[in-house]
């Protein structure tokens, strides 16, 4: 019993029951939103006249967590003071705008784009680096671990999201079919492709505007540069027993190159200008096909490539040569914290269709018709949009791609439940209908999620809870990823680029 009781207490101590709501808030202010700002890069502003304007982002800076009075001035605040004035605990944010107007740049200018919500104890917290009689000094408990929000004065939690880990391959054999999921993932935006082998021996896979209306692999793989009907092939497999899917779908579908595999996926999209087809074709392929291996014509063959293995899987599976995975499996699932979520809802407020890039676009146009080409970032930058809709998902729970409950008011009837609702996990499936599978106790659950914890009705086995001694890490950063692959070849791996 003491050894138990000294490893709650010194979990306590270090915080560590919260850990991975903190270090993915922390994840998120320090790497993710500078990774969305690059993504952007730069906005291009159209102008009449045809001269080339584009204002170039840089770097990201973070205030201190402040309040605005009704007299105008602002100073810094804490927890406690949010808490008892019914105010937000939140920070301005800032990105370096510069000017660049036929190709030279005009002075940098810090723009304010908003406010986001501080992370109770996160590295912008203040009360991360008081002492424990400095936070007892102001209003706080020193036992408070942290890892909520203050959302005009009532304390918000963003709840652990459970979903199918991107970047891999599901595998799934019905009686009549054999399908495939693959989540592509690349700098916070996912695009889910669904692949499948009718009864007919066809071979075909649906995405982005193409998911309603899917098409045959090997069309794709000749639109992607592999034109020849033995370079398909190659790339599918070189076993006899399996050709025979594959000679199926390249004689029903007769595509002898790459122009004609344009023309018909052009024709399943409905594109009806013939002379936008292939722009328009390779803009969907470039940008939402495989995205997690690069963006650019480079990386065309890369993607043939990573589809005839895909294909040839599929094939070994209705062969019965390899099995079909578990789509209850732990390893097949993860955990997006409070940073992934956040990154989410950051990238569509900017990168929306009527998000603070297009917003900015759209005001610098209208107050170019003065004359001015060259104008204070500031005054076209509608800092309340970001603001606004950040604080509105967070106060009703309303989540990036229809989820609701993501943010939720923190249980305080006690120490030990307030704990258990920061570490607390839900599944996105519906609690209306029946998932008989997806509520049972998975084996591969046992040391990751409490085996007893789960709420009675219609929600059982959707809501869980962390177990104990769990820790959740952060996703790897591009840097790390290159780190563990040199360590690796160092080693003496060698791995297939």
């Amino acid at each position: 019993m003491d050894v138990v009781k000294s490893f709650l207490e010194e979990m306590l101590d270090n915080g560590a029951f919260v850990a991975h709501q903190i270090e993915s808030y922390n994840d998120f202010v320090q790497r993710k939103l500078q990774e969305t700002v690059n993504d952007i890069g730069k906005i291009t502003i159209e102008l009449p006249t045809g001269e080339e304007l584009y204002i170039k982002l840089g770097k990201i800076s973070l205030g201190s967590p402040q309040v605005r009075e009704a007299d105008g001035s602002v100073r810094e605040i804490t927890p406690q003071e949010a808490r008892l004035r019914n105010l937000t605990y939140a920070s301005p944010l800032f990105i370096e705008m510069t000017p660049v107007f036929e190709n030279r740049e005009h002075n940098a200018e810090e723009v304010e784009i908003g406010e986001i919500p501080i992370m109770v104890s996160s590295v912008l917290c203040k009360t991360s680096r008081m002492t424990k009689e400095e936070r007892i000094a102001s209003g706080e408990d020193f036992n408070d671990a942290g890892g909520y929000f203050i959302v005009n004065g009532t304390e918000r939690v963003l709840i652990l999201s459970e979903e199918i880990a991107s970047n891999k391959l599901i595998l799934q054999k019905d009686a009549d079919k054999v399908t495939a999921r693959f989540d592509a993932s690349r700098g916070g935006y996912t695009q889910r492709h669904i692949f499948e082998r009718t009864p007919e021996s066809m071979l075909e896979i649906g995405f982005a505007s193409l998911a309603t209306n899917p098409v045959p692999v090997v069309v794709l793989m000749k639109a992607l540069g592999l034109e020849s009907d033995k370079e398909v092939l190659d790339a599918i497999t070189d076993k006899e027993d399996e050709m025979e899917d594959v000679f199926i779908n390249l004689y029903e579908t007769s595509i002898n190159n790459k122009d004609e595999a344009l023309e018909y996926i052009g024709k399943k999209m409905k594109i009806r200008q013939q002379e936008q087809i292939t722009e328009r074709v390779l803009h969907i392929i470039d940008n939402y096909l495989l995205i997690h291996l690069g963006k650019t014509p480079e990386d065309r063959i890369k993607k043939a490539k990573f589809l005839g293995i895909v294909t040839n899987n599929l094939i070994k599976l209705q062969k019965g040569k390899i099995k079909a995975d578990d789509l209850d499996h732990y390893s097949n699932k993860r955990l997006k914290m409070s940073g992934d979520l956040l990154d989410g809802l950051f990238r569509s407020i900017i990168m929306g269709r009527w998000g603070l890039v297009a917003r900015l676009q759209y005001n610098y146009q209208k107050m170019m018709k003065r004359g001015r080409k060259l104008l204070k970032l500031q005054s076209v930058v509608v800092s309340d949009v970001l603001t606004t809709q950040i604080m509105r998902a967070m106060a009703t729970g309303n989540w990036v791609g229809g989820k609701t409950g993501i943010s939720q008011r923190l249980e305080r009837s006690n120490f030990t439940r307030t704990l258990g609702h920061l570490r607390s996990v839900v599944s996105p499936l519906s609690a209306t209908q029946e998932h008989f599978e997806a509520r049972e106790l998975h084996a591969t659950q046992w040391g990751r999620l409490c085996a007893v914890r789960t709420p009675e009705g219609q929600n059982i086995g959707l809501r869980n809870f962390l177990a104990l001694g769990t820790q959740v890490t952060t996703a790897s950063s591009e840097a790390d990823e290159t780190k563990v692959i040199t360590a690796l070849k160092g080693m003496g791996v060698v791995l297939d680029e």
